[in-house]
């Protein structure tokens, strides 16, 4: 029988995440920060962990530096021992762009070496990009009871929604008998989580045939449909894809809404803690005289004076003396000035808003912002890390400040009307 530390996994950490705007100005998309102590990554990371797996690889690639750096020699996951370890898979690039990783396939085929000096049964493919609690173990189970050359982890999700993932369609024993990438309309709501196992072997037989093709979705699963034992492996939990601001922020909320079905301590979702000056060696929060605070997740280090409602924030957040959060997530060490208010926002690291400054201003919540329309639309407004929103201004909805904006006089106007972008 198959032991699950068997398998080796690689795990995709290099897309632009280019729909998360200035969130990604800076760092990779998993490495974004998440839930107060975590960054995205953190949830593959631990699921592989949590599973037995033992052997990683990290393919990277877009801003990769702050991502090398909190993943380390991964013992915040216990990846370090003789039979077990995390490599940092850096893209092979020649002297062109155009040299890079091409698609999912292209990057697991430049990685072909990292197989063949890691001899496994399976190999376990995953995104660094969502959400979730999954047993790999219990695919890998499945995958072996099915005599599967490829399984895929996949889910109902609403047919609106089914245009943004690669699609199966299945026959009564889960087999997957066509596949649709991204479909227009749709013919099936069951969706691909990006979560694959390969045997070994047929992994190096299909990168091996065609060069050109680059793509899992798009290329290599389409063609073992017809030729091979592909099957949908059916998973029922929480998941989500936070590649937009609206998923990220609501993926956040779902952290504090009751019956959400995201638990990150219990799912055994691990940080770094060591990581990023320590920022979670840090004293427990405090909630000094007037404070008021009530849904939300206030993390170690936070020191609040004013209001909090409805938020997350991240370790070293101070909230002055009459200021209020509601709706907003904010990163590290930000700063929300006396009578300030933030509401329906996201800031990155070490944001300051100035003394009476409102961030999130107005009603107006479908004005989408008129530079990056389908980034910001629901009303949500950016500020950017290390940013300053002086003292009195005026951020409307649907906005993006951009990242160190500091100008005490905002060139003469002291208001950034709804969509627009500083």
């Amino acid at each position: 029988m198959r032991e699950s530390g068997d398998a080796l996994v690689l795990l995709l950490a290099g897309g632009i995440g280019s729909r998360l705007n200035l969130l990604v100005g800076h760092r990779a998309k998993p490495a974004v920060p998440f839930g107060g102590i975590y960054r995205i990554i953190d949830f593959s990371l631990s699921n592989v962990m949590n599973s037995g797996l033992t052997r990683v690889g990290v393919l990277t690639q877009y801003k990769p530096l702050s991502l090398m750096a909190h993943i380390g020699n991964g013992a915040a996951w216990d990846f370090t021992g003789r039979t077990r370890g995390i490599k940092i898979l850096p893209p092979r690039t020649g002297e062109k762009d155009s040299d890079w990783y091409k698609g999912t396939a292209d990057a697991i085929r430049q990685n072909i070496d990292f197989i063949l000096a890691n001899p496994s049964e399976q190999v376990v493919i995953l995104s660094g990009d969502h959400i979730y609690r999954m047993d790999f173990d219990a695919m890998l189970s499945y995958h072996q009871h099915k005599r599967a050359d490829i399984t895929i982890g996949m889910m109902v999700v609403p047919k609106r929604d089914i245009h943004q993932f690669g699609a199966g369609i299945i026959d009564n024993e889960n087999r997957i008998v066509d596949w649709e990438e991204k479909p227009k309309v749709p013919r099936t709501n069951l969706a691909s989580m990006g979560i694959y196992v390969f045997d070994t072997q047929y992994l190096l037989r299909a990168l091996a045939r065609d060069r050109k093709e680059v793509d899992f979705g798009m290329d290599i699963i389409p063609r073992a449909i017809n030729e091979d034992r592909v099957y949908a492996y059916p998973f029922y939990g929480y998941w989500r894809d936070v590649g937009t601001i609206q998923s990220y922020w609501e993926t956040n909320m779902d952290i504090i809404r009751e019956n959400s079905g995201i638990s990150p301590e219990g799912w055994e979702i691990r940080p770094n803690p060591e990581y990023g000056g320590r920022r979670m060696d840090r004293a427990p929060a405090r909630f000094l005289p007037g404070s008021k605070a009530s849904s939300s997740l206030i993390s170690a280090g936070c020191v609040i004076e004013g209001t909090v409602i409805n938020s997350v924030l991240s370790p070293g957040v101070r909230v002055k003396k009459g200021a209020v959060v509601t709706n907003a997530v904010i990163f590290d060490d930000g700063v929300i000035e006396d009578r300030a208010v933030v509401d329906l926002a996201i800031l990155d690291k070490r944001v300051r808003v100035g003394s009476g400054a409102v961030v999130g201003h107005g009603t107006n919540l479908t004005l989408a912002n008129k530079q990056f329309p389908k980034h910001l639309y629901t009303g949500i407004s950016l500020v950017g890390k290390e940013a300053v929103i002086p003292a009195g201004s005026t951020i409307g909805r649907n906005c993006i400040v951009n990242f160190g904006y500091c100008d005490e006089t905002f060139s003469g106007l002291d208001t950034l009307a709804d969509g627009e972008s500083a």
